[in-house]
């Protein structure tokens, strides 16, 4: 009993000027703007939307090219070039609205 209680007391020892250092770092840490970080995940969601869109892009025509006169495989083909068609102006106007967002804001 007397090994742990001594073991607590040398780890709150060791943790207490941590935790004081940490109230010191927590008071000086820099501002955020709120504005420009969601500027950042816009940026990046815009990105990974057009990649995404691009990439059923050309799924859409690898099918629609290889269909061989298949019905089924023209028809996918076809859907998937419109969806990703949608998912590039869906991307656009998402992008647009932040924009909007920000002169209302600012």
């Amino acid at each position: 009993m007397k090994k742990v209680l001594a073991g607590l007391i040398l780890t709150s020892l060791l943790v207490l000027p941590v935790i004081g250092l940490a109230q010191a770092a927590a008071e000086t840490a820099p501002t955020v703007n709120v504005m420009v970080v969601l500027g950042r995940i816009a940026d990046w969601v815009f990105t990974i939307l057009i990649i995404v869109a691009v990439i059923f892009l050309i799924w859409g025509a690898f099918n629609f090219v290889t269909a061989a006169g298949d019905a089924e495989k023209v028809t996918a083909g076809k859907q998937s070039i419109m969806w990703a068609l949608v998912g590039v102006a869906v991307a656009l106007l998402a992008r647009g609205l932040v924009v909007l967002v920000r002169l209302i804001v600012a």
